[in-house]
C-alpha cells in the first residue's frame, strides 16, 4: 500500500512539474495544443497539459542586435565597411513564433541587406555627413518589413564606418585644404575691412586738415618714444603748398 502511494505522489510530482509553468513580466508563452495554437499566456502562473500542449516562451523586451561589419561600395564606387546596431521589440508573440521560423536570425539577415543596399544607393559624403538621414531610412524599411512578423523596429543607428587608407589620406588634405580657404577668406575680408576704414578715415581727414597735421605729430610721437638714433625734424605741410600749386600748374 505504502510503495503505491508513493508510486501515486510521484505521479502527481511529474505531472505538476510538466503542467505548471511561471513566466516572468517580460515573458509571454505562446500554447500549442497537438499542433493548434491557443492563445499566448502569461505573465505569472500557467497550468499546460502535459503531452498535448506545448508552449513556446516569447521576451518582450527590446532587444539589441549588433549588425557585423558589411562589405559596401557607394553610389560614387568607394569600398567600405559599415556596422550598425538595430533596437526592436516583439509587439505580437503569436506572429513572431507562427509568422517567421526565427524572427531573431531573420530580423538579423533582414538588417545586415538592407544595411548594404541602403548605403549603396548613396555617395560616401552623403553616409559621413547625413547619418541621421540614413538611420532613418534604414529604420523606416525595417520597420515595414518586420511589420507582419509581430515586431517593431524602434531605432537603427550606424555605429562606425571604415574607409580605405588612400580616401582617409584624401579626405585629411580635403579638410586642409578647406581650413586653408578659409583662412585665406578671413584675411581677406580683414584687409578688406581695414581698407574701409583707412578710405574713411582719408575722406575725414581730407575734410579736416588739422587732423593730418596732429596724426602726422603722433607718429613723430611714436617714432621718438622707441630706442633709436635716428633724428626727425618735424616739417609744417603747409610750406609744400607752393610747391604743389606750381606742379599743378
Amino acid at each position: 500500500m505504502s510503495v503505491t502511494v508513493i508510486v501515486i505522489v510521484v505521479l502527481v510530482v511529474m505531472f505538476l512539474a510538466s503542467a505548471i509553468r511561471i513566466l516572468n513580466e517580460y515573458e509571454r508563452g505562446v500554447i500549442f495544443r497537438l499542433g493548434r495554437i491557443i492563445d499566448q499566456k502569461g505573465p505569472g502562473l500557467i497550468i499546460l497539459i502535459p503531452v498535448i500542449d506545448k508552449m513556446v516562451k516569447v521576451d518582450m523586451r527590446t532587444i539589441t542586435l549588433d549588425v557585423p561589419p558589411q562589405d559596401v561600395i557607394t553610389r560614387d564606387n568607394v569600398s567600405i565597411k559599415v556596422n550598425a546596431v538595430v533596437y526592436f521589440r516583439v509587439m505580437d508573440a503569436n506572429s513572431a513564433v507562427i509568422d517567421v521560423e526565427n524572427f531573431l536570425y531573420a530580423t538579423s539577415q533582414l538588417a545586415q541587406t538592407t544595411l548594404r543596399s541602403v548605403c549603396g544607393q548613396v555617395e560616401l559624403d552623403e553616409i559621413l555627413s547625413q547619418r541621421e538621414k540614413i538611420n532613418l531610412h534604414l529604420q523606416e524599411i525595417l520597420d515595414r518589413s518586420t511589420d507582419s512578423w509581430g515586431i517593431k523596429v524602434s531605432l537603427v543607428e550606424v555605429k562606425q564606418i571604415d574607409l580605405p587608407e588612400e580616401m582617409k589620406r584624401a579626405i585629411t588634405k580635403q579638410a586642409e585644404a578647406e581650413r586653408e580657404r578659409r583662412a585665406k577668406v578671413i584675411n581677406a575680408e580683414g584687409e578688406f575691412q581695414a581698407a574701409q576704414k583707412l578710405i574713411e578715415a582719408a575722406a575725414l581727414m581730407e575734410t579736416q586738415p588739422m587732423s593730418l597735421q596732429l596724426r602726422y605729430l603722433q607718429t613723430l610721437n611714436q617714432i621718438a618714444s622707441e630706442n633709436n638714433s635716428t633724428t626727425l625734424f618735424p616739417i609744417p605741410i603747409d610750406l609744400f603748398k607752393p610747391f604743389v600749386k606750381l606742379a599743378e600748374k
